[in-house]
């Protein structure tokens, strides 16, 4: 579900156990994210608060998150204001998608005061603010006066509050002020609770109902009002004492949703209970976020290397027609040595000549076009060098054509390890790569104070235990590839993109299980996508880098060949149980 204003109270009352709370540290590790790890309660916690249009949130998690290797302004005054200081209140306003957050600190004159965040989950509209004094410090979004007349959102301004709806929050609800909307009211229940109860999602407003009337969606006019409203009353009275929350799975067994409590309006065999709302919310998004970025940092670079690929497509295309024109460089030659063996027959103004052709041993005749403007010595001429202008594109466009083809072979090989790469790693690999070939112009340079993480390959677990190493794309395959051992099986799936694959055999013989769930995963994360993939094995010894070569480039002898089909759901599970 949404965080909704109903989830949102349940958040801000967990959230009370980090009163008192140091707050140690704070890190920037996505542009709209923030995590400040407090020192509360005798152990650290990591509280997590998501500016992101499509997954707002703030709840405590145990993701430990990496962190850019400079840190944005928006994290350097957070670490400004906010470290060190404790954590003095966790509210939330007017029942609704907003939370305010009081930290206590000291000034670098000594002097006390508090700062507050307030986190406004509103879709798209979501910011995170910093405020002083009632002025802003800072904020996630800055809201210029062209972006918005109403309110803006930027350093130095009063912080205003988001307007209030004209809704009654939880706590304010009583039979009579709740009759006094109703009854005023007409249609279905779940969008009069929506228009009169603030922060309910239509998920909420129909869970509510359910509860309150045993049906989902009634009319208004088939209530009861009265006893209806006394009903809600006591419900809303008791909300904070209600749970425990539950994460949701699907049919499938995956995470599908979170509650603050079990909902009558969804299977309850489906439903697992969790030890608080933080922690349910924090297995949902667990992974889902960081795939969510991934797709959006990565369809950038995609668009990039589907645009080059096109270019280079085009490019070839062009190549092999000059290619073409250029087959009758041999038919120059030939014209113009007939011409010059008998310039004598040759009238001048002739349009065309009728000449022997005395490479046919039988004593055929060829007719040679000519030019009539110029001389019979002038067209031979003419001829030749034709000749030698079609030889010099020959020989340039098929040496063009060669690096356009590795380049396209570069670009296929980017795009599918675009699609194999799951960490800013695996995106960086692959960017790093092109820039190298010199496909893709550089970033600008970064100051690093450390060296950035290592991509990691994939490791799955064969059925007898035996590890299976699958690189993502070129750079983790080539070092992959360096580091196996002479008597480990590598595997590729034939002559398409793919990764190589390694068995870390340790001295052991390979069983023909394991060799076939290793070629499974070669099949599966090849371009052919495990579709009756022909993969290539044979030991690593066998294995070679020709100097020179692009990054994961090598050829091999002593090798076999298995046909295989298959699918994700047939590999191997993975090493701690990373997903494919």
């Amino acid at each position: 579900m949404p965080l909704d204003g109903l989830a949102m109270g349940f958040v801000a009352r967990e959230l009370k156990d980090l009163l008192g709370g140091r707050v140690d540290r704070v890190s920037q590790p996505e542009k709209d994210m923030v995590v400040l790890l407090i020192r509360a309660e005798g152990k650290n916690q990591r509280l997590l608060i998501s500016a992101s249009p499509s997954m707002t949130r703030i709840h405590l998690t145990q993701e430990v998150y990496q962190n850019p290797p400079d840190a944005p302004m928006f994290c350097m005054l957070l670490r400004k204001y906010l470290t060190g200081g404790r954590v003095m209140a966790v509210d939330q306003l007017f029942g609704d998608r907003l939370l305010r957050i009081v930290i206590d600190n000291r000034d670098e004159l000594g002097e006390e005061g508090p700062r507050e965040l307030y986190l406004e989950a509103m879709g798209r509209h979501s910011n995170l603010t910093l405020v002083m004094n009632g002025r802003i410090v800072d904020a996630l979004r800055h809201v210029s006066g062209d972006m918005s007349r109403v309110r803006q959102l930027l350093p130095g301004l009063p912080y205003e509050l988001p307007p209030r709806q004209d809704k009654l929050a939880p706590q304010e609800i009583t039979r009579e002020a709740l009759f006094a909307r109703l009854s005023a009211m007409e249609g279905r229940l779940k969008k009069a609770l929506q228009e009169t109860v603030s922060g309910l999602s239509p998920l909420s407003a129909a869970e509510l109902a359910l509860r309150l009337t045993g049906f989902s969606d009634p009319d208004l006019s088939s209530l009861d009002l009265p006893a209806f409203c006394l009903s809600a009353e006591r419900f809303f009275v008791s909300l904070p004492d209600m749970g425990p929350a539950v994460l949701y799975l699907d049919e499938n067994g995956q995470k599908a949703d979170f509650f603050p409590f079990l909902y009558f309006s969804r299977d309850p065999a489906r439903q697992r209970a969790q030890s608080s709302l933080s922690q349910a919310m924090d297995l949902f998004y667990s992974g889902r976020d960081r795939l969510d970025r991934m797709n959006q940092k990565g369809a950038s670079l995609k668009k990039q290397v589907r645009t080059l690929l096109e270019r280079s497509e085009k490019k070839l295309a062009l190549q092999q027609e000059a290619l073409d024109e250029a087959q009758d460089a041999d038919r120059y030659r030939f014209f113009g040595e007939l011409l010059s063996a008998q310039l004598y027959r040759v009238p001048k103004g002739a349009k065309k000549i009728l000449l022997d052709n005395y490479y046919d041993e039988s004593g055929g005749a060829v007719e040679v076009p000519l030019d009539e403007t110029l001389s019979p010595a002038q067209n031979a001429q003419k001829y030749f060098k034709r000749y030698r202008k079609a030889m010099a594109a020959r020989r340039t466009a098929a040496d063009q054509k060669g690096k356009t083809l590795a380049d396209i072979a570069l670009l296929e090989e980017s795009l599918l390890s675009l699609q194999n790469a799951d960490t800013p790693e695996d995106l960086s690999d692959v960017r790093r790569v092109l820039e190298d070939s010199g496909l893709m112009r550089r970033e600008k340079a970064l100051k690093r104070n450390k060296k950035p993480p290592e991509s990691r390959p994939l490791t799955f677990v064969a059925s007898d235990g035996t590890l299976i190493s699958c690189g993502k794309n070129s750079v983790q395959n080539e070092r992959l590839t360096r580091a196996a051992l002479a008597d480990d099986v590598w595997l590729h799936a034939k002559n398409m993109p793919g990764s190589h694959v390694i068995i870390h055999l340790d001295g052991k013989p390979v069983s023909d299980q394991t060799l076939l769930e290793a070629a499974r995963v070669a099949a599966v994360y090849s371009k052919g996508h495990g579709v009756s993939v022909q993969v290539d094995y044979c030991l690593r010894r066998y294995v070679k880098k020709p100097a020179g070569t692009p990054v994961g480039f090598v050829t091999f002898t002593h090798n076999r060949t298995l046909t295989i089909t298959a699918s994700p759901q047939d590999l191997p599970p993975l090493k701690q149980g990373r997903q494919v």
